[in-house]
């Protein structure tokens, strides 16, 4: 007698039964194994030291934008300044660039 599928219809070659354990289930297959070597895991993680290096990075990053800021205030200042000296307006409106 065939065994018989979902619904009453017989189960064709191949198709599995809900009451037999699967292979996969059982752990038969096998992973591939590693191309290279096995390296060992990685240390714990001290989340304070984490902390405090994230906090560091976070604070020279603010520092250095500001730096950054500041000189590009200063170029413009100067860009100003240059200006103002290279453009030299006489009383009668011409300009003169030196």
């Amino acid at each position: 007698m065939a065994s018989r599928g979902r619904r009453g219809v017989p189960a064709r070659e191949g198709e599995q039964r809900r009451d037999e354990p699967r292979r996969e289930d059982q752990g038969e297959q096998q992973a591939p194994a590693p191309h290279g070597p096995v390296l060992p895991p990685p240390p714990p993680v001290d989340h304070g030291v984490f902390m405090q290096g994230l906090v560091q990075a976070m604070q020279t990053q603010a520092h250095t934008q500001a730096a950054l800021q500041a000189q590009l205030e200063a170029q413009e200042r100067a860009d100003v300044w240059w200006s103002s000296l290279l453009h030299t307006r006489f009383e009668d409106g011409a300009v003169e660039v030196g």
